[in-house]
């Protein structure tokens, strides 16, 4: 009977959890959800920030709304423990709101933590909520987004996704629209969402994070119970 050494064993048990916790840390950034965001109308944007850090919180997001696709509409829902700044700007493009030209759109939402030793913790997220429109007549809308940890360090969630291409390593939340329906007469044009205040559930790229997450731990699962059957053949 072919015999297995326990330090084998140990290092494809390390060479497992390596793997399975590297699939788990690079499928958690910076998201955003809607429950229906369709093109022309307005909706509830929600943006979900997990703090990947174990010894540091997140103090700051700042949330870049596309310059080549403005919004003629936002506000911001407020946020407790947390202040927030608007940033306006001239539109690239041409944009109307209730028949009207708009000459200044918002460019940048800052939310900032009000006490530095509080913010996100580790192992732990947070959301944070605005309504927009009218959305544009596009596939799908880009937000570069900058978050900030208490010891100094920003992580730059501004990487767009290419077609025919892996996710990129810092990848900049992205709303997917639905074209408008035919039958479905929308929200008028002018009236923003109200927000009920329920979170929205993430949209498909937080489900494929956690069947990553899941799979990375019955691989450990897997590796923990083969790594036991050496050590036990080993001994024999």
């Amino acid at each position: 009977m072919r015999r297995y050494s326990t330090r084998g064993a140990v290092i494809a048990v390390g060479a497992a959890l390596f793997v399975g916790l590297g699939a788990a840390g690079a499928s958690a950034h910076v998201t955003i959800a809607a429950d229906k965001a369709t093109q022309g109308d307005y909706a509830a944007l929600v943006f979900r920030v997990p703090n990947e850090r174990d010894n540091a919180n997140t103090v700051k997001i700042d949330v870049q709304l596309p310059p080549d696709r403005p919004l003629a509409s936002v506000h911001v829902k407020p946020h407790p423990g947390w202040s927030y700044e608007i940033k306006k700007t001239k539109p690239a493009t041409s944009v109307e709101a209730d028949g009207a030209k708009v000459t200044e759109v918002v460019s940048e939402i800052i939310w900032t933590v009000d006490d530095p030793k509080a913010g996100i913790r580790p192992d732990e997220y947070d959301e944070f909520a605005i309504s927009a429109g009218p959305l544009p007549k596009a596939d799908s809308i880009t937000f570069k987004t900058l978050q900030y940890y208490g010891n100094g360090e920003v992580v730059r969630w501004i990487q767009e996704p290419q077609a025919n291409a892996a996710e990129p390593e810092r990848p900049a939340p992205v709303l997917k629209l639905l074209p408008p329906s035919k039958g479905d007469a929308g929200q008028p044009a002018g009236r923003p969402v109200q927000d009920s205040g329920a979170r929205t559930p993430p949209e498909t790229e937080d489900t494929i994070a956690y069947w990553a997450i899941g799979l990375s731990v019955a691989a450990m699962v897997v590796a923990l119970a083969s790594a036991a059957m050496a050590i036990r053949v080993s001994r024999r």
